[in-house]
């Protein structure tokens, strides 16, 4: 194994972890807002205050970079067909998941082509 093929193994496996992160941390938070029965003003709370509408303009263009970046990297990398799940992922699970993932299965990807497996 080259250096190069660890070094891209061992981004994949950062952005594997930040998935995770990304899947448990917005999750937890998620389930609690809606055991505590504030689900009928979900997208209301995000603009709540100054300091949340502040986070959430902030997610919503990340959000839309990273969706077109998967869309437009992915295609490039052949995966016209399955890169739409992800952005689908982006929406219904979260970003903060569905982004690290397409960076992690991208940084594999890359790793296979450079090492010709």
């Amino acid at each position: 194994m080259t250096r190069s093929s660890r070094t891209r193994l061992g981004l994949a496996l950062v952005w594997f972890a930040l998935a995770s992160l990304g899947l448990v941390g917005t999750w937890y938070f998620n389930l609690s807002f809606f055991a505590a029965g504030e689900s009928a003003d979900y997208l209301g709370a995000w603009f709540a205050n100054d300091a949340s509408a502040s986070a959430a303009v902030d997610l919503i263009v990340v959000a839309s970079a990273a969706g077109i970046f998967m869309v437009v990297d992915g295609i490039r990398l052949g995966w016209a067909r399955w890169i739409w799940v992800l952005v689908v992922l982006s929406f219904a699970i979260a970003i903060a998941f569905a982004f690290p993932l397409y960076l992690g299965l991208r940084e594999l990807a890359l790793r296979r082509r450079t090492s010709g497996d």
